[in-house]
């Protein structure tokens, strides 16, 4: 009970949020502690493993265990999915996946994994805003000005992604279609390529980070032009969201732990709370800010909910738009 009697004696000191004494044997695995694996189904250095290593510790504190990341890149996270949905039940293998993971089975309907129905929601965690970026010469400087100009001159422009089926992609298409604009995509490889682009004038739009787009725009690099989620970054309060043109338009990569089906749910709830508390914290906030992370904790329900309409409407546009995914 050692590894229980420190995760209670540091949550007291947090303010005791969560009932131990009403949870007997809060620590995942009973007996000698033993670890929890947080799987990334991508490789080191992005935007979801620099958030899952942001709460990893603070997830170890509260469970009394200690929890590392592993990295399973491939397949949009496919790879690293599987493996989750094949594990054992015990509450040790888990995963920090995005909305990404909905999209591989989008693309192409033969895909056998349904990460929907092989994957058991615990926890809704963080959203990575997105922003629009344009050329310093770009004639628009906020959303409402960026949808007259891309209406008023069809074709014209084009925009660049971190490639197809993506959230970025399927964001913009969305903002295309609410519209009624037509702009061409670029696929491009991430936003090491998109920004230089952008700024040498190479491709007029980018649909980056928020993080990674507006540390350009403050050195006067590029232009910030919109926010494509409603949610604000300290900071950056002066990017006004795309909703300001197109009410309602609210869009952006959200992060979510699942564990494998069959996870008793005592347990997932014990998980469910302990991501609460990680999300809750305020240091940790200031941390996800810096790596242009917003919260958005969501309860079990509210993320199955979130993952079926968001399923839903990613459907939609890649249906509407006949996007495949790339050979």
């Amino acid at each position: 009970m050692k590894a229980f009697s420190t995760a209670r004696r540091q949550l007291i000191a947090l303010g005791g949020a969560i009932p131990l004494n009403a949870v007997p044997g809060y620590a995942i695995a009973q007996g000698s502690p033993r670890t929890i694996r947080l799987l990334v189904g991508y490789s080191a250095g992005g935007g979801v493993d620099a958030v899952a290593r942001l709460i990893a510790p603070r997830l170890a504190e509260l469970l009394g265990q200690s929890v590392v990341v592993e990295n399973r890149a491939g397949a949009t996270g496919l790879i690293a999915a599987e493996a989750v949905s094949k594990a054992a039940p015990d509450g040790l293998t888990l995963m920090l996946a995005d909305s990404a993971l909905l999209v591989a089975k989008l693309l192409n309907p033969k895909q056998s994994f349904d990460p929907l129905s092989a994957l058991l929601p615990l926890a809704g965690t963080f959203s990575l805003p997105l922003m629009i970026v344009a050329n310093t010469s770009f004639e628009a400087n906020d959303p409402v000005q960026l949808v007259k100009r891309l209406q008023s001159s069809p074709g014209r422009y084009s925009y660049a992604t971190s490639g197809v089926g993506t959230v970025h992609h399927l964001g913009f298409e969305m903002f295309k279609r609410a519209t009624r604009s037509f702009v061409v995509h670029v696929p491009y490889r991430g936003a090491s390529q998109i920004i230089p682009d952008v700024i040498g004038g190479q491709i007029p739009l980018g649909v980056v980070s928020a993080a990674a787009g507006f540390a350009q725009a403050r050195a006067g690099k590029l232009k910030a032009l919109a926010l494509m989620s409603q949610a604000r970054l300290p900071g950056m309060e002066a990017v006004a969201p795309l909703a300001q043109a197109v009410p309602g338009f609210d869009i952006a990569p959200q992060l979510f732990v699942v564990g494998p089906p069959g996870l008793a749910p005592d347990l997932a709830a014990r998980l469910g709370q302990a991501i609460k508390e990680v999300c809750d914290s305020p240091t940790l906030a200031t941390g996800a800010a810096g790596i242009g992370a917003v919260r958005g904790y969501l309860q079990t329900t509210e993320l199955r909910q979130q993952l079926t309409r968001e399923s839903a409407a990613l459907a939609k546009v890649i249906q509407e738009q006949n996007i495949q995914a790339e050979s």
